[in-house]
């Protein structure tokens, strides 16, 4: 890339200029205002050269001008770099650098728990899992995409006592009267049920704990055929179907493999068996424990005192099934920040377990989701936040400013309003703000982009196929458009989506400055200002689909 010919002409100018060959000089793009490009280096150099940043920048400015750099100015310690018009167009060409390539990497994400509603959670770590995945496979890397979701536990115990009171007992064949377009949100229901009589009645609490035993045994025995396991097994794919569903809907790229936690225990048991020979576990009130202490955090249960596995071993289990399938260079698990010190003690076990791969997890977070003015809510007590109200509150919004149905619209409105804030905050959405043509939206972003390819489709002269000089407005815009590759490098390290979306937002804004003050269509110079039109179009249209989002040629 350009901004890299230019620091190494930088890193040859500081060892000329002052015989220091081990400094990596920061160049980025600043505000248009102050050139095309900028460093700060000399603010590093000072106290090694004892002498002032100023002085170190007039002496390096003098020397960075070159092939790309036209002219370079000391400003407060700064060098601020103009760039040649033809180094310009050369940026345009550049392909996006693949720092990634030949590296494997698992990326887990959106985990729904079958018996349980999908919650506005699983909706924004499968929006964000998704980006972060087309990511890494923009950068080069071999990326499986993997889910993970709990079908045994207690709290598939509590909706199967719930579900079988509903029928009057285990009575399979009466599922065929639950409405077909009703069956994950009547599967919810009964966990909610039956967590609220875990809760309140003593006799139910002890059924359940019978129960979570049954389903155990349904796994290891491979039971498909009593009617307790034909229920199970019936409202764990009708929970299944529900997320597919939403996934569709969702338009995003399909899960390579499921992990259930069925499959991950067992894996989980017997690592922790072998820990307790090495003394990496130990027994305490007859359950399993791992002492966090040692690693400064906290003592975490592994398997309880009926010798079954808890969630802390089924995650040991993935984590060690994800390794046997993939042999990674690095796992990213994607989840809200409340499991942030639990996530903590499941790598420290694992870890030591098989310390060969230490430090190649990494684990992203992210804090509640509400509507706007919303209230805390709870899955247990039944009012929480579904990922289907998100997408009917959207979709509400946007009939009530256009008066018809838009799901592609309406998509790029909830999708951009998730990846627009860093992840690891709480996130608070706006359906009417979200679905806006004006202000920071995906749906501005797909009108901008719609509203070149019209540009281009009216006019009677073609894209300029040579690399004109450029006048200063057009130069500025064309710098934009070439900041792209940086953005995308730097939100590829960070794993952080909402570079992407503001990127295209100021690009759009920047494009907006320039058309207003510049006649593209019957102006003499039309044929190069359509060639920027062009390009223009191509990065909006690039960027938004890094980040899952239709870019239509009309809206």
């Amino acid at each position: 890339m350009i901004i890299d010919k230019v620091r190494s002409r930088l890193q040859e100018a500081i060892k000329e200029q002052f015989k220091i060959d081990d400094v990596a000089p920061g160049v980025s793009y600043p505000d248009p205002q102050f050139g095309d490009l900028a460093t700060n280096v000399a603010f590093g150099l000072a106290g090694r050269l004892k002498k002032a940043p100023q002085q170190i920048a007039e002496e390096l400015a003098k020397a960075v001008v070159g092939d790309e750099v036209i002219a370079a100015e000391a400003a407060n310690g700064f060098i601020n770099l103009k760039l040649t018009d033809e180094a310009i167009w050369k940026g345009v060409s550049e392909a996006a650098p693949k720092s990634l390539k030949g590296k494997t990497v698992v990326t887990e994400y959106s985990d729904p728990n079958p018996f349980k509603v999908l919650h506005a959670g699983h909706l924004y770590t499968t929006v964000v899992g998704d980006v972060v995945s087309n990511l890494l496979e923009e950068a080069g890397a071999t990326v499986h995409r993997v889910n993970f979701g709990g079908d045994v536990g207690l709290h598939v115990a509590k909706a199967m006592w719930a579900i079988i009171k509903t029928l009057g007992g285990e009575h399979p064949d009466k599922l065929a009267d639950i409405d077909p377009d009703k069956r994950l949100e009547w599967v919810s229901e009964q966990y909610v049920a039956g967590t609220q009589a875990y809760e309140d009645d003593p006799q139910a609490k002890d059924q359940i704990t019978e129960l979570n035993a049954r389903i155990y045994k349904i796994q290891t025995k491979a039971d498909h055929d009593s009617d307790f396991a034909q229920i199970y097994w019936t409202c764990r794919k009708w929970s299944y179907d529900g997320f597919d569903k939403l996934y569709e809907q969702l338009k995003i790229t399909s899960f390579e493999k499921y992990y259930p936690e069925s499959e991950t225990a067992a894996l989980g048991l017997d690592a922790v068996e072998k820990g307790l020979k090495k003394d990496i576990f130990e027994r305490s009130d007859g359950a399993v424990v791992y002492r966090g202490e040692q690693d400064g955090l906290h003592t975490r249960v592994f398997l309880n005192s009926a010798g079954l596995p808890t969630y802390e071993a089924k995650d040991l289990g993935l984590a060690i099934k994800k390794w046997q399938d993939f042999h990674f260079d690095l796992s990213i698990i994607i989840t809200a920040n409340d499991i942030i010190e639990y996530m903590k003690v499941v790598e420290a076990a694992w870890h030591r377990l098989q310390p060969e791969i230490t430090g190649q997890t990494q684990h992203l977070t992210h804090g509640m989701i509400q509507l706007t003015g919303g209230a805390k809510m709870s899955s247990r007590k039944g009012n929480i936040l579904r990922a289907a109200d998100v997408l009917e509150a959207a979709e509400a919004a946007n009939r009530k400013l256009v008066d018809k149905d838009q799901p592609e619209v309406v998509l790029a409105a909830i999708k951009y309003a998730l990846l627009k804030q860093r992840t690891g905050g709480n996130i608070i959405y706006d359906p009417e703000e979200s679905v806006g043509l004006t202000g920071n939206s995906g749906p501005y972003l797909q009108y901008a982009h719609a509203r070149a390819r019209s540009i281009l489709a009216k006019a009677k002269a073609a894209p300029h196929s040579e690399k004109s000089a450029l006048e200063p407005a057009e130069h500025r815009l064309l710098r934009r458009i070439i900041e792209f590759n940086v953005v995308f490098a730097q939100a590829v390290g960070e794993l952080q989506p909402h570079l992407i979306c503001t990127y295209l937002y100021e690009l759009s804004q920047e494009f907006n400055r320039f058309y207003e003050g510049n006649q593209v269509v019957g102006d003499p110079r039309s044929a190069v200002r359509l060639q920027l039109v062009q390009e223009y179009a191509h990065t909006l249209k690039r960027g938004l689909g890094i980040l899952g989002i239709k870019a239509p040629d009309h809206i």
